[in-house]
């Protein structure tokens, strides 16, 4: 009689249990639980807060004063003063000049949309040929574009204004339905600038390569590449782009003073020189110092307005930045 074998002996094999899931590790940043530390974390954010915040609200609250107490000091109006905003549009009683701010804020806004629209398209599309293509000298020819940066403005502004000199673009005059003398202040951004170029390359270089190598063999060409991959998930990089320079091309005021002449013209930051030399004691005003700064937030809220739209974005690209170290 033939002996079992030992696995016949133990019965059939019992099936071996799951083993129990592992809750996953929280790795959020949390204060330490100390109440010493945390209150002097909170007071260090509120200090902060208070630092940035603080030159804003003294500015709206100025603006709501009548003259003789714009400089007291005072959060809360001794006596509000509303029509300062309206004086900015009609001007001063006084003075015979009529402010034309409405004029100057759709001249910024077209402007700084124009400027910013074409330096994030052009700085994407040099971009992504360096992070893509291989050729000969790509290395150098990138750290040429990067060398640029270290020129200071002020050595390039006198031939960059007698090349614009000699295009008749500095005199009166409107070309493709805008005035002449208003294309410096954006046109120079068709050609890329060496920030953005380098900002973008870098989120370029972290898109997997295979993407651009299956659209290839899809029927995709360089063009549509560009458009259908590399620009919707670089978007957060580009939003960022067109953010900075939106803000950069609003508060510029170098090149508003060289190229501007006409009232009809200005910027808001040229228009706020013009009102600041005509309201001012040096001018031969009365220190109208309130109607200076009603200006000033009207010309701060777009600004205000673009960040919190773009604020979303602006913080997932410094985040993906952060991934990519």
């Amino acid at each position: 009689m033939s002996q079992a074998s030992p696995v016949q002996a133990q019965g059939p094999a019992q099936p071996i249990p799951p083993a129990p899931p592992v809750a996953p590790q929280e790795r959020r940043w949390r204060p330490s639980a100390r109440p010493l530390t945390r209150a002097l974390y909170f007071a260090f954010l509120a200090f902060c807060t208070v630092l940035f915040v603080y030159p804003f609200v003294w500015a709206v609250s100025a603006s709501l004063k009548p003259r003789e107490e714009v400089f007291d000091n005072r959060l809360i109006p001794k006596h509000f003063h509303p029509s300062n905003y309206l004086d900015v549009f009609r001007g001063v009683s006084d003075t015979i000049y009529k402010a034309q701010f409405g004029t100057w804020l759709w001249n910024s806004l077209w402007i700084a949309v124009l400027a910013a629209a074409t330096v994030t398209i052009s700085s994407a599309l040099v971009a992504f040929g360096f992070a893509y293509f291989r050729f000969p000298l790509r290395n150098f020819l990138f750290a040429c574009v990067l060398g640029t940066m270290m020129l200071p403005g002020v050595v390039t502004l006198v031939p960059t204004y007698l090349i614009w000199n000699k295009l008749h673009f500095t005199g009166p005059g409107t070309f493709l339905f805008l005035s002449r003398n208003q294309y410096p202040l954006w046109a120079p951004n068709l050609f890329g600038s060496a920030f953005y170029i380098f900002l973008l390359r870098q989120f370029f270089l972290g898109i997997p390569r295979d993407l651009f190598e299956a659209s290839r063999m899809d029927g995709d060409n360089y063009w549509t590449m560009f458009w259908r991959i590399a620009a919707p998930l670089a978007k957060p990089a580009m939003i960022v782009t067109f953010v900075f320079e939106f803000k950069a091309s609003w508060t510029e005021l170098q090149k508003t003073l060289i190229y501007l002449r006409d009232d009809g013209a200005f910027t808001v930051p040229r228009g706020l020189k013009t009102l600041l030399d005509l309201y001012g004691p040096s001018a031969g005003g009365h220190g109208d110092y309130q109607v200076i700064l009603a200006a000033t937030v009207l010309a701060t809220l777009p600004m205000i307005i673009v960040f919190f739209l773009g604020q979303r974005f602006f913080v997932e690209g410094i985040a993906t930045q952060g991934r990519k170290g």
